[in-house]
């Protein structure tokens, strides 16, 4: 079953989207969607996705230097 996960992140630029572009699609790997809402002031992404890939992304975004919390 398919939920949104919503992290709060450190990234703060359409450069660094661009940079995580290519390994939050491997990450997805077509099976759900992912954006980043920059203008928020906690930079949220937003995961559409399995639950379980919700620490997949945090270790994601720690081995690119970014902070990334899930929201609840």
């Amino acid at each position: 079953m398919k939920t949104v996960l919503i992290f709060k992140t450190s990234v703060s630029g359409s450069k660094e989207v661009q940079r995580l572009r290519p390994f939050l699609d491997k990450l997805i790997n077509g099976d759900g969607r992912w954006n980043f809402d920059l203008e928020d002031c906690d930079r949220i992404l937003r995961v559409e996705g399995h639950a379980q890939i919700g620490l997949a992304v945090m270790e994601l975004m720690a081995a690119c230097n970014h902070q990334c919390q899930e929201l609840k």
